[in-house]
């Protein structure tokens, strides 16, 4: 589903604050997979989304989605088979729209748009259907201003039109890190809900372990930019986060790795 063939990307290259974020990156993710991305700060997780994406375009190497090369295909070209969550729950909503105008946005991606007032009453119905699914209550605040939500509300909004549509591949960039442990929960145990009621192929970035053990079907760590374990199936379900952190090299009184 996703290939990445030896991709190299390097930032600022040729001066003293050269640094290469993906080096040689070899990666494929079949149709189906949820698969966890840890690794330290600098390891190259952020700058593997944005490769896949299409925000940043590798110096070498080829990047295939669904048998298609896109390696040079803008990010905006991709957006109509892509969703992608920011750890800032401010990024992926509009403040001044309602929550009715923000899902209408999403509904729109990669379709052609014409002049057209208001929301047709069917997708206004099927918006409430789904938003009933978050359990947060917003089906009945339709009208109301997305600025009016708590952060937690916010992401799971994102995440509900980041998937309104099925896309092909779902991207989390740590989407739960900016929220309190509480509403980081209950923002994984929808994520969980919707990847796994669509079998959603899905790439999630996270500096927590136990997210990284505990979701998916694979699981990778990267190290200054390249690959340096991988883990699926029943050696994924065995793993504790002792057994990650000795294979990180990392000492466990280390909060950042274990948070």
């Amino acid at each position: 589903m996703v290939k990445l063939e030896k991709i190299k990307k390097i930032f600022k290259k040729g001066t003293v604050d050269e640094k290469v974020a993906l080096d040689g990156l070899d990666l494929h993710i079949d149709k189906g997979d949820f698969v966890t991305v840890i690794g330290s700060n600098g390891a190259g997780k952020t700058t593997l989304l944005n490769i896949i994406s299409g925000t940043y375009f590798p110096d070498e190497g080829e990047v295939y989605i669904d048998g298609q090369r896109v390696t040079h295909l803008p990010e905006h070209k991709r957006a109509k088979f892509l969703g992608r969550i920011f750890q800032d729950p401010l990024l992926g909503t509009a403040s001044s729209m309602t929550i009715e105008e923000n899902l209408a946005m999403a509904d729109l991606r990669g379709k052609k748009r014409g002049l057209r007032r208001g929301v047709p009453k069917a997708r206004r119905e099927y918006y409430k259907k789904m938003l009933a699914m978050l359990n947060l209550g917003l089906e009945n605040r339709l009208k109301d201003s997305v600025s009016l939500l708590s952060g937690g509300q916010r992401q799971s909004l994102t995440l509900l039109m980041a998937t309104l549509t099925f896309p092909k591949l779902l991207l989390l960039d740590e989407h739960t890190a900016a929220l309190d442990p509480r509403t980081a929960q209950l923002v994984m145990d929808l994520t969980e809900k919707i990847v796994s009621e669509n079998n959603l192929t899905t790439v999630m970035v996270t500096h927590n372990m136990n997210q990284a053990i505990r979701y998916g079907n694979k699981m990778i760590m990267l190290h200054e930019g390249r690959l340096k374990f991988t883990a699926s199936g029943e050696e994924k379900l065995s793993l504790t986060v002792e057994e990650v952190v000795r294979r990180f090299g990392a000492d466990l009184k280390d909060e950042a790795l274990l948070c």
